[in-house]
């Protein structure tokens, strides 16, 4: 998923100008996963300004889930869910990826649940393309459709395509500190 993405900011006399329009740095196409993409588009750390700091936030992040008063952006393709259930399908070298390409995040996933995992944000998810599942404990699940929107307050879930064709997916997560 090539995405294009904007930035603005301002010039030394302050104007607003253009500072880049380019693809978003931190693409990745998974190999032991087909069809399964992900993009960090952009990111905030705790405390940040307007106007934001020289650099590329989403190519300096050490982590794809921020800390308390952080942000991400970011747009994942999920596969069909036989993707992961083919004959050859390596869930090994599927986790060494993951680990590699949504660093932070990748930890979070349960290895006795595929797919569900927990972190201390709050995220606006919107559904893009396709359609996709939300699965909560229990099994409890709902279907999105094409321009649903979820709110998820730190909860643990999965997302789960049980259709034939990819489902893409925008979210913002907002760091949080969790109650006891």
């Amino acid at each position: 998923m090539d995405t294009r993405r904007i930035v603005t900011g301002h010039n030394a006399a302050g104007k607003s100008v253009f500072v880049s329009d380019t693809t978003t740095p931190r693409n990745h196409k998974f190999t032991h996963v087909p069809g399964f993409e992900t993009a960090l588009v952009w990111g905030t750390e705790p405390g940040a300004a307007v106007p934001g700091v020289a650099g590329d936030p989403a190519a300096q992040a050490a982590s794809w889930v921020p800390e308390r008063g952080g942000t991400r952006f970011l747009v994942v393709t999920f596969p069909p869910d036989s993707a992961t259930g083919s004959p050859d399908f390596d869930p090994a070298a599927a986790g060494n990826e993951y680990m590699q390409a949504v660093p932070g995040l990748a930890e979070r996933f349960e290895m006795e649940s595929p797919g569900m995992h927990t972190t201390d944000t709050v995220d606006y998810a919107m559904l893009l393309a396709g359609e996709i599942h939300l699965e909560l404990d229990d099994g409890l699940s709902t279907r999105l459709a094409v321009n649903d929107i979820v709110v998820q307050q730190g909860t643990r879930h999965a997302w789960r395509n049980h259709s034939t064709a990819p489902a893409t997916m925008l979210f913002v997560l907002i760091g949080a500190e969790r109650s006891a």
